[in-house]
């Protein structure tokens, strides 16, 4: 029987990089832009509270884009300061690497398994789905879903009771699917 599990984001991930003004290590994205005009190119910040002070910091969007080249929708959203644009910017490998910055997922996202929390039977298969790049090492996702404990995910992996083609130890941000063997 194939089960359907979902990692899901509940909020917005912290932004880790130092704050300008204290020694935090982590930025809370305000949600908000700031689009700066000078003649016909446009810059474009995120917008990031430090979690310790609550200084600001902008996350670079854009740098001397014209304005032709932004999509109106895009632009909207912008002004609008739209959440979903603000999550969608944030997973952006240019982003983050234009910024030097990585995302805290930690307490953001949760495991939906689509109802009964502890599997029966005595052999279940399971694709994970991620809704968004959150790196979360497998054994955490099997053992939460199946209502066990790590350490017997991690000794029913080595006994080939928990079987994947992706491997199992480290961390996965991309859909996959495991057989529990009871």
């Amino acid at each position: 029987m194939l089960k359907n599990w979902a990692v899901v984001p509940t909020c917005l991930p912290l932004v880790r990089r130092r704050c300008h003004a204290c020694a935090s290590e982590r930025l809370r994205p305000s949600g908000k832009f700031r689009v700066n005009a000078n003649h016909k190119l446009l810059d474009v910040w995120l917008l990031a509270l430090c979690t310790t002070c609550g200084e600001t910091a902008k996350l670079t969007v854009l740098e001397r884009m014209t304005v032709r080249s932004i999509r109106p929708d895009v632009l909207d959203r912008l002004h609008d300061n739209d959440p979903g644009l603000t999550a969608e910017l944030l997973q952006d490998p240019a982003v983050q690497r234009r910024n030097r910055i990585d995302l805290d997922w930690d307490n953001a996202w949760r495991l939906d398994t689509g109802g009964s929390d502890h599997p029966d039977g005595d052999t279940i298969d399971v694709a994970v789905r991620f809704a968004a790049r959150i790196p979360v090492r497998p054994v955490r996702l099997i053992a939460d879903g199946c209502g066990l404990s790590r350490a017997e995910v991690e000794r029913l992996i080595t006994e080939g009771k928990v079987v994947s083609a992706v491997r199992l130890s480290g961390k996965l941000s991309g859909d996959f699917t495991f057989t529990l063997k009871r």
